[in-house]
């Protein structure tokens, strides 16, 4: 046995972590996004009808969700770490922005997942018919929350299987409801609008909420099998998925129903189709695929939310203590911030988180695709595996429409949202020089970026240009060594 102190001894090898694959991160991607249809029951009610929220599910995945799709595939395999967006834009415009945009994205992300825990106990009151009283309701959301925390905890690969085994059993009573609706499908029900019963600012926050994230999963590159190959493929795959997922039961329901029932599509109100369709077994299969659907949409949102903080960790943004991973391989400090972010925030409206998070996640998404604008414009050599077939004006003109779409959603919050969102930019802007100022005083751990960037006689000099110190950025994000290596190198230093 060797004696002497334990930093002297070699360090015990690793044991290698099981890698996402294309399937697995094509149900995150799905439960990231998507979910299947429930939640666009809204869409139905304040379109006044089945035509606005058909063509809305034909045409904004064309301008919106395909191009944020496509800048995920294509800045995600550049870009091969768990930071994500939060790198695209460090690298766009440097680290305060970055800082920014993490922050109002995990803002947004953790509202979103603060409706989940809620929504799985509402589907299971509708199919009892007992309602819990509001002592009890908090206890159930919170054991709800901490249970699915903990699979959270135990490994980002058995949340990838478990969302494939969700995604079928989701989506599998609207086989058999589309399949018994065929035969009463009415194709005119399909073009009923009501003028008058249009709500714009529900239609267009019910749309826009079900067809964002795709950049989410983003966060999830560094946990995947040859990213730069496989995130692409996953990406496209997923939007197909999410896609038909939604149009094949809209049309069967809203075909299927009289056009006068429009008044009656709110939140939970495909069980109630289901009825009218197949009978209470139906109901019933679609009320538990709906509850289950809840758990790996929060899953997915947990996911994504807590690599975001690793790989803001990693790059030396925010203390080292959340880039520690557990003996699962999975964040556990930013796991638990997360959750207890949900927690807080898991006492407010179904409509007012959604109102809010849309916003905050419009202001990162407008960051997003300027650094992707800016990348092509300004790096055009930039190493990107996969690669979007247009040029620089092409690029710029690809990102105009879901820009005009996030500005339109934006403009249309309320005051309060207004308000709660700048409230919320204002903290990060608080925290970001809190945490800049704790790392001068070195008052907790910080990691240096993964890997550290270059020290040539231009880049260490304290007269560098803004340039050179994004070039700096950029390599260390774009270096192949593994980030646990070099995370070791820099606590060892």
């Amino acid at each position: 046995m060797t004696t002497g102190s334990a930093a002297a001894d070699p360090p015990a090898p690793a044991r290698p972590r099981p890698k996402l694959t294309v399937l697995p991160l094509i149900a995150l991607i799905f439960y990231d996004v998507s979910g299947g249809p429930f939640g666009i029951e809204d869409s139905v009610r304040a379109g006044g009808g089945a035509l606005l929220p058909i063509l809305g599910f034909l045409i904004l995945p064309i301008l919106w969700s395909l191009p944020e799709a496509l800048v995920t595939a294509e800045l995600a395999s550049a870009f091969p770490t768990n930071a994500g967006y939060v790198a695209w834009v460090s690298a766009a415009f440097g680290p305060a922005a970055a800082f920014l945009v993490g922050f109002s994205k995990w803002a947004s992300g953790t509202l979103d997942n603060a409706l989940y825990p809620v929504l799985f106990l509402d589907y299971l009151r509708s199919s009892s018919g007992a309602a819990l009283p509001p002592p009890l309701r908090s206890l159930a959301v919170l054991a709800l929350t901490a249970a699915l925390t903990y699979l959270n905890y135990r490994g980002l690969h058995l949340v990838g299987l478990s969302a494939l085994a969700l995604t079928a059993f989701s989506l599998s009573p609207f086989v058999a409801l589309t399949a018994l609706a065929i035969p009463k499908i009415r194709p005119s029900r399909w073009l009923a609008m009501d003028a008058a019963a249009v709500n714009l600012r529900g239609y267009f926050n019910s749309m826009f909420w079900n067809l964002n994230y795709w950049d989410k999963a983003s966060t999830l590159a560094g946990e995947v099998e040859e990213p730069r190959k496989t995130f692409p493929k996953a990406v496209f795959g997923a939007v197909g998925l999410v896609v038909g997922a939604y149009l094949v039961p809209l049309l069967a329901g809203t075909g299927a129903l009289p056009s006068e029932t429009a008044a009656e599509w709110t939140d939970g109100f495909f069980s109630e189709v289901g009825q009218r369709i197949g009978g209470p077994w139906l109901r019933v299969w679609i009320q538990a695929a709906a509850a289950m659907s809840n758990m790996g949409l929060f899953e997915a949102e947990m996911s994504s939310d807590s690599f975001q903080l690793l790989g803001m960790a990693e790059m030396g943004m925010i203390p080292a203590i959340f880039a520690r991973r557990s003996k699962h391989g999975t964040p556990t400090f930013s796991i638990l911030c997360s959750a207890t972010g949900v927690v807080m925030l898991s006492f407010m409206s179904f409509q007012e988180i959604i109102e809010f998070l849309n916003f905050l996640y419009g202001v990162g998404m407008l960051a997003v695709f300027a650094a992707f604008v800016k990348l092509r414009a300004k790096n055009p050599d930039l190493a990107r595996p996969y690669r979007v077939p247009v040029g620089t004006a092409g690029a710029a003109a690809m990102c105009v429409p879901p820009v005009v779409l996030i500005t339109t959603v934006m403009c249309l919050a309320s005051a309060r949202t207004f308000a709660v969102s700048a409230a919320v930019v204002a903290a990060g802007v608080a925290l970001y020089y809190g945490v800049e100022h704790a790392k001068r005083r070195a008052w907790v751990e910080f990691l240096a970026p993964v890997p550290p960037p270059p020290t040539d006689s231009c880049h260490g000099s304290t007269a560098a240009s803004d340039d050179d110190d994004v070039e700096d950025v950029r390599a260390g994000l774009l270096d192949d060594e593994p980030a646990d290596e070099a995370s070791a190198r820099s606590r060892s230093a």
